[in-house]
């Protein structure tokens, strides 16, 4: 009898020490340099119970079934978006394009969106979030958008403006913070914002930096931001370090409602 109160107890007790599941956060592409192994570095350093799974190189079939499995989806910067898809084909020759991602990344919004999983959209990903919601591009701007502010430099890590925050539903805590300081690499910009989104952080020129959902009520939570969150200086945890808490909140809490 003892022995066999003994070996309940070990049992109990292997069941109490197993590690807590991982929370997984898909991302529509996150390896192939440096630069994309960032943003799971930035968020496993922020919750290391998170695994943040590299969609892209899948079919579009196993990248659907992958994302179904997890609870929020990061759109991630890179390459340009085709301007076919915003009624600018003619200016396609001032963009670098892969198509294969745009077509992924148009497939995966539309199922995060119809399971209301939150999404973070970095950079081009705040681009063709805007894109598949009916929004359009500025697909290049020294040519179409001229200004003093430069938005791209030869060494991204030395590339920064300034943004002025107005009143964010999304994020509150930023609200009327002015003359804030970004990192910046990106030549495309939002041109038309769709109907159904609000921007509410814009640079020294005009272009919009961050926008949300004019009524996020019964939809994915949303953070869309045209700066990277992933490298930005620590001295600015409100748009980087915080901002990636918030998401990672509102991803557990999906993951608990999912269930």
């Amino acid at each position: 009898m003892q022995k066999i109160l003994i070996l309940l107890l070990i049992f109990n007790l292997s069941i109490f020490a197993q590690p807590e599941a991982k929370i997984k956060i898909a991302i529509s592409k996150g390896s192939g340099s440096p630069s994309y192994l960032n943003y799971s570095k930035w968020l496993e350093s922020l919750d290391k119970n998170i695994e943040v799974l590299n969609l892209y190189g899948k079919d579009d079939k196993e990248a659907l079934k992958v994302l179904s499995q997890c609870s929020g989806l990061i759109l991630s910067g890179g390459p340009d978006v085709n301007p076919v898809y915003f009624g600018k084909s003619n200016e396609s020759n001032l963009c670098e394009i892969d198509g294969q991602r745009d077509t992924l990344e148009f497939k995966l919004i539309q199922l995060a969106l119809k399971k209301k999983m939150p999404i973070l959209a970095i950079c081009r990903g705040m681009q063709i979030f805007n894109v598949s919601q009916g929004g359009s591009l500025i697909t290049d701007l020294p040519t179409f958008h001229p200004s003093d502010v430069h938005h791209q430099c030869g060494d991204k890590d030395t590339c920064f403006h300034q943004v002025k925050i107005l009143k964010s539903i999304t994020l509150p805590y930023i609200s009327h913070i002015t003359n804030y300081t970004v990192n910046t690499n990106h030549h495309q910009a939002i041109d038309k914002l769709a109907d159904d989104l609000n921007a509410y952080a814009y640079s020294n020129d005009g272009i919009i930096e961050a926008y949300e959902w004019k009524n996020p009520q019964n939809k994915s939570f949303l953070i869309a931001v045209q700066w990277h969150p992933e490298r930005l200086d620590k001295v600015n945890p409100e748009l980087s370090d915080d901002l990636g808490k918030i998401f990672i909140e509102k991803v557990k809490k999906y993951k608990i409602k999912r269930k």
